[in-house]
């Protein structure tokens, strides 16, 4: 048994009550997630691409407004580390507070079955986390991925969502400026990357994993080889 969880246990016999298995995972998850946020805001701007720890991840959600009741449905990732992709991956769906509707469910391929025998946010959160550690993230659209993301983290754990999270279009507006393209498939077909199994997280993680290491290999050529090198000339084109 590892120090966090002997510390959660021995201060649960000393306030006269037990904690479950279950109870004690979750605490020493919740502990290493408190970890990597601190981890992920320290500065990564000057590490080589070929060393950064990237996660790309996408979401399937019921709605576009998780204020007013929309939530994740599941979420997808893979590990990326320069313009290589990982075959370490995370899939998970969630169990919905509220049932997403037909045109939903027909977009994503997931059913309600599948969706009411899924864990709750909050444990899939934690997981997802654990996965990612202090990875930089990267989702296409990420402004959809970071309003869900912080919602649901403050929500379900209590915690500000302190990730870095970067668009995809934060590396093709460098090596790709003068094409003006706006879906994933729409990317996916000028690199030459399979579409297959649209608006399903994990597949739609993977094709954005293979196009950020596409641009993440252009922008090498071009003579950028970290993020810092990015932010530089974005501030200079402005």
């Amino acid at each position: 048994m590892n120090s966090m969880m002997q510390f959660m246990r021995q201060l649960s016999n000393r306030f006269g009550f037990a904690m479950s298995a279950a109870e004690t995972g979750n605490a020493a998850q919740m502990a290493r997630f408190r970890r990597f946020q601190k981890e992920a805001q320290l500065d990564v701007l000057h590490i080589p691409f070929a060393q950064l720890p990237i996660v790309v991840f996408d979401l399937e959600t019921s709605g576009f407004h998780p204020d007013q009741g929309d939530g994740i449905l599941s979420i997808g990732a893979v590990k990326v580390t320069g313009n290589e992709v990982h075959n370490d991956h995370f899939y998970e769906t969630i169990k919905p507070k509220q049932p997403p509707c037909e045109e939903v469910l027909r977009l994503t391929g997931l059913s309600l079955q599948e969706l009411d025998h899924s864990p709750p946010i909050n444990d899939v959160l934690l997981r997802f986390y654990d996965f990612a550690g202090a990875a930089t993230l990267v989702a296409h659209h990420a402004a959809h991925e970071r309003k869900f993301m912080r919602h649901a983290t403050w929500q379900e754990l209590g915690r500000t969502f302190t990730h870095r999270l970067i668009d995809t279009t934060f590396l093709t507006n460098i090596t790709a400026a003068h094409q003006q393209f706006q879906t994933l498939d729409e990317w996916c077909d000028a690199y030459g990357i399979a579409i297959n199994q649209r608006h399903h997280a994990l597949a739609d993680a993977r094709m954005t994993a293979k196009l950020w290491a596409k641009h993440i290999t252009l922008a090498e050529h071009a003579g950028y080889y970290c993020l810092g090198d990015i932010y530089k000339e974005l501030a200079l084109r402005k």
